[in-house]
């Protein structure tokens, strides 16, 4: 895991959680790069042994990402882009979408160094063989861990809850067993990041078996608390929405989004009657947004949420707002990616590579959906923003560069040439970038 490179990280920004702690929104910075490739703006790549679709996250000089290695083949990682086309673009499941391993399996956390490239430390999460299959299209390990600077939790659906301090020793782990995800018999794997806010942990595991919500004590690892939900199977992290009335911690499944307060107890619930739901729900400038629904699903609705609901707040028939619902739009969610607000516009990014836009304020179309390329193929990342442009990263691991702003104008093409389906971290002047095999660090000056 020799890095190809080197250079300097100007900065100490972070990146601590799944699309930082803005919703994929970026400090402007002119140092940032608009472009690159396998060489160009390269300040250094590393091989990533195994396969996982976590994103990496960074706390000034740590860059953390966690993997599942195959102990017989470590640099197995059984994907068949042509194999699973159908599934990114909504086709057929079927049982040749599912991989069931025998042999065992590591999960790794690694920590490297964001300057040079190097690995400071990895550390074996758990070793065994997988209790679950998984849709060949997920992995083994594609929840993103999270750090407060202090300690890096790493949450994974097949194996546990494990917490470590920054120079690598363990401070504590919850084992848990894997549950059945999935639908009319498949097993689709796990993809639900923690959220850590004021000294908790907050996970969702909605499952095939017994969903729940819990809080952990990030100090202790001790469980507060934990509430079962009425769910089947989704992949949505849950979002700590700290507003002006109050805290709260949102979730969303297929049926209903539900927020408890950050001891558990319901506030408020809202109806949304999809099949499964991936999207992680997001705040910006004083309204919560949410967004669910599979291509499918004559519905695929997104909302917009004022503060201070109570109660079930479910809009009736052919209702498009009521007291605390400010807008939505019927059939305006992608499957996977998360949306994004740039300026005064939500933006989202269809999976099959369109891009529509509409006001935050009020829900207005500002433009309909806008073909990224004719070639552009699948997207399950979510896009991220700086400098007033909107990038966007496609499975076949090109990136796509818009300009933000009223009128849709595509300013560039990105590609590294390998499959990618980790939503990028922006941190220290620098973008890193997690494909089926490397992780890029992209910087515009490599010095």
């Amino acid at each position: 895991m020799e890095p190809v490179a080197g250079g300097a990280v100007t900065s100490a920004q972070h990146w601590p959680q799944f699309r930082g702690q803005q919703a994929g929104i970026a400090m402007d910075d002119p140092s940032l790069p608009d472009t690159w490739s396998e060489t160009q703006n390269v300040a250094w790549k590393i091989d990533i042994p195994g396969r996982g679709w976590s994103s990496p996250v960074v706390w000034g000089e740590h860059v953390f990402v966690t993997t599942a290695i195959n102990v017989r083949q470590p640099m197995q990682q059984l994907l068949r882009p042509d194999a699973y086309r159908g599934a990114s673009m909504g086709g057929t499941m079927s049982r040749r979408d599912l991989v069931r391993d025998t042999d065992a399996f590591r999960w790794t956390l690694y920590d490297v160094d964001a300057t040079s490239g190097r690995v400071r430390w990895e550390r074996v999460i758990h070793e065994g063989v997988p209790t679950r299959p998984v849709h060949m299209k997920n992995s083994y390990a594609s929840e993103t861990p999270v750090t407060d600077g202090r300690r890096v939790y790493v949450y994974l659906g097949y194996v546990g809850l494990f917490a470590y301090e920054m120079n690598g020793t363990l401070a504590w782990a919850k084992p848990m067993d894997a549950k059945n995800t999935g639908n009319d018999g498949y097993f689709y794997g796990g993809g639900a990041s923690p959220a850590l806010h004021d000294g908790r942990i907050y996970i969702v595991n909605d499952n095939e078996e017994a969903s729940f919500a819990a809080a952990f004590d990030a100090q202790t690892g001790a469980e507060l608390w934990r509430v079962a939900r009425d769910e089947r199977s989704n992949w949505s992290t849950p979002y700590v929405w700290k507003n002006d009335l109050r805290t709260e911690v949102v979730t969303v499944g297929s049926r209903k989004v539900r927020s408890y307060d950050v001891n558990g107890t319901l506030l408020w619930e809202l109806a949304i009657g999809t099949t499964l739901h991936t999207p992680t729900p997001f705040a910006r400038d004083g309204h919560l947004y949410v967004s669910s629904g599979y291509y499918s699903d004559p519905r695929r609705p997104v909302f917009a949420v004022r503060p201070g609901a109570t109660g079930d707040i479910s809009l009736k028939d052919e209702e498009t707002s009521n007291a605390f619902v400010v807008w939505s739009q019927r059939t305006a969610s992608a499957t996977y990616p998360s949306a994004i607000v740039v300026g005064d516009q939500f933006y989202t990014l269809l999976d099959r590579g369109f891009l529509t836009a509409h006001d935050a304020r009020t829900g207005k179309e500002i433009y309909g959906r806008q073909r990224l390329a004719l070639d552009a193929g699948a997207f399950s990342a979510s896009p991220w923003s700086y400098n007033g442009k909107i990038f966007v990263l496609s499975e076949d691991g090109d990136t796509f560069v818009i300009q933000a702003g009223p009128v849709f104008k595509l300013l560039g093409r990105n590609s590294l040439n390998e499959m990618s389906l980790a939503s990028p971290a922006v941190a220290g002047s620098c973008v890193f970038i997690r494909t089926a095999t490397r992780l890029y660090r992209i910087s515009r000056s490599v010095r």
